[in-house]
């Protein structure tokens, strides 16, 4: 079978064409058509491939075999099969998902360029995903100053609107290019130079222009997998996302009744309300629970067998140990106590150091018996039962 044309290494552009029918194929199981040329950028090099329409039917994904053959996987209706060999169908490149492409691509290599003239760091790998791009370099960690740095350099060469050429040089004119990295094959190099910028040899699909990227924008550096990784945006999709941040960074300031450039101090301000809140609700709670404890404590004393069963309303299991730790400070007491909250109930089973009762057993007893859930060891179990329980009869009830 002959490798397909590719329209696209003369025209990035080119978002229409008509192409014949050479041969049924299989991807991986899945039908495919091979064409003689297309238009179509088949997933490779960590760019994803394009989408649209062939012949009337969606073009799904598209791939390239280790032949060259790009095999063109079309949605066909039920009842039908993909169009002959011989056929010419128009091709149809969904030409938003290219542009994206594109400025994410170019972008890729640009980015990669600036991170070695300013760390050092060179690229080992890269993925243009769906929602993410990543570059990963041979450095462990990345300074994110010296990234940022190098998102500046890109942005500005950006500005300069540097002619982008895509070409195949001769053997004697790809030994004397500057590039950033080694060709992964031996025939046909084909080589992107972005001016004075970067050379880097690739099969992709790039923007002819620096200033069609619009922006890189790196969103995060971290470390992946023993490498240091950049995490970044570019072009229509970079621009989105500014959009989308924006958008709502904007509904804040109107929530916080402030202008945009203060939302920031909004939010300290919130942070540190909440923070006092919560140490307010703590010595609340604190106190809610050392007033349990000296009701129950007098309960417990009182009780021939030292059990107490109690359910304390808005308790959840820090109130409940807190009481508990009360309580079995007395060596025979047995404490049985429910917490009562909107989405269930806490329990918490605990004995005093002369106590043999089973505080695992029971909680499991009760938990199957309301369909709750818990467990834990003899002298201590916690778990979790069903809004609306009747702690105290259910525990009566198993207590016999």
């Amino acid at each position: 079978m002959s490798t397909t044309e590719r329209l696209y290494y003369a025209d990035p552009f080119l978002h229409r064409f008509t192409g014949r029918v050479v041969a049924h194929a299989n991807w991986q199981g899945t039908p495919s058509l091979v064409l003689e040329r297309t238009a179509f950028y088949p997933e490779a090099g960590g760019q994803m491939g394009d989408r649209g329409m062939l012949g009337g039917l969606p073009v799904r994904d598209v791939q390239v075999d280790d032949a060259g053959t790009v095999h063109h996987l079309v949605d066909v209706p039920e009842g039908t099969t993909l169009p002959a060999p011989g056929t010419e169908l128009t091709g149809v490149v969904d030409g938003e998902r290219r542009r994206t492409n594109m400025s994410l691509h170019t972008g890729q290599h640009m980015l990669s360029r600036a991170l070695v003239d300013v760390m050092n760091a060179a690229t080992v790998s890269s993925r243009l995903g769906e929602t993410l791009c990543t570059i990963d370099t041979d450095q462990d960690t990345l300074d994110e100053r010296q990234v940022a740095e190098a998102e500046a350099r890109v942005n500005a060469a950006i500005d300069e609107d540097i002619a982008i050429r895509a070409f195949f040089p001769t053997p004697e004119e790809l030994a004397a290019l500057p590039l950033r990295r080694a060709p992964k094959v031996t025939d046909n190099i084909r080589v992107i130079q972005i001016g004075d910028f970067d050379v880097s040899p690739c099969g992709g699909t790039h923007c002819t222009r620096t200033g069609q990227v619009g922006m890189v924008r790196v969103l995060g550096v971290e470390r992946y997998k023993g490498k240091g990784r950049v995490l970044f945006s570019a072009g229509p999709r970079a621009r989105r996302e500014l959009w989308e941040e924006a958008g709502i960074l904007r509904g804040m300031a109107r929530a916080f009744t402030c202008g945009v450039p203060e939302v920031p101090t909004a939010v300290d301000k919130l942070r540190r309300e909440l923070t006092e809140a919560r140490e307010a609700l703590g010595a609340a709670r604190a106190k809610l629970a050392e007033h349990a404890a000296v009701e129950l404590a007098a309960a417990l004393d009182a009780s021939p067998d030292k059990r107490v069963v109690a359910v304390l309303d808005g308790a959840g299991p820090e109130q409940l140990r807190a009481v508990a730790a009360r309580l079995t400070s007395r060596p025979e007491a047995v404490v049985l106590l429910a917490g009562r909250l909107p989405e269930g109930m806490p329990v918490l089973i605990a004995r005093g150091a002369q106590s043999t009762f089973g505080c695992g057993a029971f909680l499991k007893k009760a938990a199957e018996a309301a369909g709750g859930r818990g467990g834990g060891r003899p002298e201590h179990a916690e778990g979790r039962l069903p809004p609306g329980t009747d702690w105290s009869a259910l525990a009566a009830s198993l207590l016999g």
